[in-house]
């Protein structure tokens, strides 16, 4: 038989989408996006570690997992605590990949923020996600893994809307430090990528929604029509948490039912 090259070759994705033996962390990971997004990196094979500042979510989620075959821990960690969280993290040993998705919001015009709620916000937001990926990263390199990165972000890292000058302004530093990292640690093989979505039905947004005139506005700017789902969140974050999706780092995924798009 001839040697298969270029366009003669058959092309196999779907294993890349596997993570077997693969360890990763998720953060934020007792609700919401960041326990759907653990449910599916467990449901690709990988070990998952759920790390939140709260046992007894931790525990319904890992429960959860096993209940499908899969293998999860639980660490309880608040990660606004650098110097707690940066020992939790050397004590797991390296991780093959990160799912940064701790996060916090807290709608309110301008003139209204105090020093206190920018605080809070920019340090979980922000501060923490720089320092929970630089504690990660410092274990992939000793180790020699060549991992990945997922800043969970959102479309507020692209755009602007009113009552919301902290987050944006935190989730646009989450897209530049992103892009920074991807340069930073290319060289050492390890990928850094953020899943931006739109407002998603979360124990997070359930209360914006409560208001009829936030979700006709916020139906009107979505092209589809519609909320998305947290799987639609947690397959993106597992296509760039797993091999599918080699060549891709500095990147951001547009989860966002086309909101940016205008």
């Amino acid at each position: 038989m001839p040697e298969q090259t270029g366009d003669d070759r058959p092309i196999r994705v779907a294993h890349r989408f596997r993570l077997d033996g693969k360890r990763v962390l998720v953060t934020g990971a007792g609700k919401g996006l960041g326990a759907a997004c653990a449910e599916a990196i467990a449901e690709a094979g990988a070990h998952v570690i759920l790390l939140s500042r709260s046992s007894e979510p931790l525990e319904r989620v890992k429960a959860k997992i096993e209940a499908q075959g899969g293998s999860a821990d639980t660490v309880v960690q608040d990660v606004t605590d650098i110097a707690g969280t940066q020992a939790a993290i050397a004590a797991l040993g390296p991780v093959d990949g990160l799912v940064n998705n701790a996060g916090s919001n807290q709608p309110e015009p301008f003139t209204q923020v105090s020093v206190e709620t920018y605080d809070r916000l920019f340090g979980v937001n922000v501060r923490a996600c720089f320092f929970v990926a630089q504690a990660v990263v410092t274990g992939m390199i000793d180790a020699g893994i060549k991992g990945t990165i997922v800043n969970m972000s959102s479309q507020m890292g692209h755009v602007g809307a009113p009552n919301r000058t902290v987050y944006c302004a935190g989730k646009h530093a989450v897209e530049g430090l992103t892009k920074a990292m991807a340069w930073d640690l290319g060289g050492h093989g390890i990928r850094v990528n953020t899943v931006c979505p739109t407002f998603v039905e979360t124990p997070l947004t359930r209360p914006f929604f409560e208001d009829p005139a936030f979700k006709a506005d916020t139906l009107s700017r979505l092209a589809l029509g519609e909320l998305g789902q947290l799987e639609d969140v947690a397959a993106a974050t597992l296509y760039l948490i797993s091999p599918a999706s080699g060549s891709v780092t500095g990147s951001s995924v547009m989860v966002d039912g086309g909101w940016t798009a205008r």
